[in-house]
Formats: C-alpha cells, structure tokens, sequence
C-alpha cells in the first residue's frame, strides 16, 4: 500500500512539473502549488500527511482577479463608465468564465481529490474548477507577486477579453456616445441598410455615422445588435485615428 501511494504521489509530481513546463511559470514553493489543487476531500482521507486544502488560497485569488481585471479593464476602456466596466468585470470573474480558463490548461488533471469526489466526477465539477482557478492565482501571486501573476493572465486571460470574448455584455453604443460627446466631435447617427433573410432568422445590416461620416458597419440577428456591431466599428476606427 505504502509503495503505491508513493508511485502515485511521484506521479503527481511528474504531471506538476510538467504544468510548470508548460506555462512557463516554476513554483518557488512547491508546497503553495500543490495547495492550490487540493481539494477538502482529498486533505480529509490523508490526515496523516501535513495537507492543506486550497480554500484560503481560493479566498485571496478571488481578491487577487479582481483587481488585475479590474486594471486591465480600466486600461483597455478608457471610455466605459463605472457600471459598463462592474459589469464587464463579472462576466470575466464569473463562475463559467473562470471554468473555461481552468479547462483551457486541464487543471481538472491536477486536481487531488477524494474517492468520494473522483467517483462523483468532481474534477469535472464547475464550482471545483473555477474555485481552484482563484486557488491557482492565490498561491501563484504569494509566490511570485503581482507582476507574475498579470504575466500569466496576459497569456490565459487578457487575450480573450481583447479578442471580443465578452463582448455579449458590452455596450458599444453607450462607449461610443461618451467618446464623440467628450472630444465634442458632433452627433451620431444609425441607419438600417438592409434586410434579408426569413421571418424568424433575419439578418439586418447598420451603419452608423458622425456628422454624415460612415464610421462603422455591422451584422447582427436584430437591428440592436446590428447598431452595436456597428458601434464596435467605429469605436475601433476613432480610437486607431488617435
């Protein structure tokens, strides 16, 4: 028994490094990282071993996010009011989004877990990914610090923000209001150019326009969604022009 809990915590060990590895990141302190991805269960079927679960950890990486979202929002947008950015922020914090960042780098693989919760599939457990992901940023921002830490959301995180990831929760009409009225450039417009397509899947086309200057052109499955196509448009081509 003895001999395969040790093959079995070596292996561990092994699939560790090599995460390691792959992110580029190597632990100063071992023992933080392998806190992180230990779950109550597991501390509470090896209560001979000095394991600690990854609650505490999970405490502070929810901290931790917050702000270095909150940051990199606060940088990206430099027009989006106080409650775009709040809402924003929760979709990117949120319990699916921190899920789908964990599953990204199959922490679920690292988990430590108990029998109870491996029978159950709790690596595959929403809350438990999610959870461990603040977990992770816990103990890699006692660790390392701060500047790490926003090195490996520069990787994981960051890029799809940019790349319009969350864009479903973002106002781009209202961004691009605020932006015109504060530089007093003049006053916007949208018009529908087009529609086609059947009764319950129509495709509408807008454009949106400063001063009778076409700024942008957008897509979408209703007039709203067009205009905020649009609005994304332009926002891009006016803060490019500066």
């Amino acid at each position: 028994m003895k001999s395969t809990n040790k093959k079995s915590f070596s292996t561990q060990k092994a699939a560790f490094l090599a995460f390691q590895d792959e992110i580029g990141i190597h632990f100063l302190n071992e023992k933080l990282l392998y806190q992180a991805f230990t779950h109550s269960s597991y501390v509470n079927e090896h209560r001979r071993r000095p394991f600690e679960d990854n609650e505490r950890l999970e405490f502070l990486g929810d901290a931790v996010l917050e702000l270095t979202v909150s940051k990199y929002l606060f940088e990206l947008y430099p027009t989006m009011s106080e409650g775009q950015l709040t809402k924003l922020r929760a979709s990117i914090v949120c319990e699916p989004s921190l899920v789908q960042f964990a599953n990204s780098l199959h922490f679920g693989k690292l988990v430590l877990l108990g029998k109870g919760e491996e029978l159950t599939k709790g690596r595959e457990r929403p809350a438990l990914l999610a959870d461990v992901f603040e977990a992770f940023i816990g103990a890699l921002y006692l660790d390392q610090g701060l500047d790490i830490v926003w090195k490996f959301l520069e990787k994981v995180v960051f890029p799809k923000i940019a790349n319009g990831a969350f864009s479903h929760v973002m106002d781009y009409k209202s961004q691009l209001q605020e932006l015109v009225q504060r530089d007093g450039k003049g006053a916007i417009e949208y018009k529908i150019l087009n529609e086609k397509g059947p009764a319950h899947n129509r495709i509408f086309e807008s454009q949106v326009y400063l001063n009778g200057e076409t700024l942008g052109t957008g897509v979408g499955k209703s007039k709203k969604e067009a205009e905020q196509h649009a609005a994304q448009e332009a926002l891009q081509l006016l803060k490019g022009s500066k």
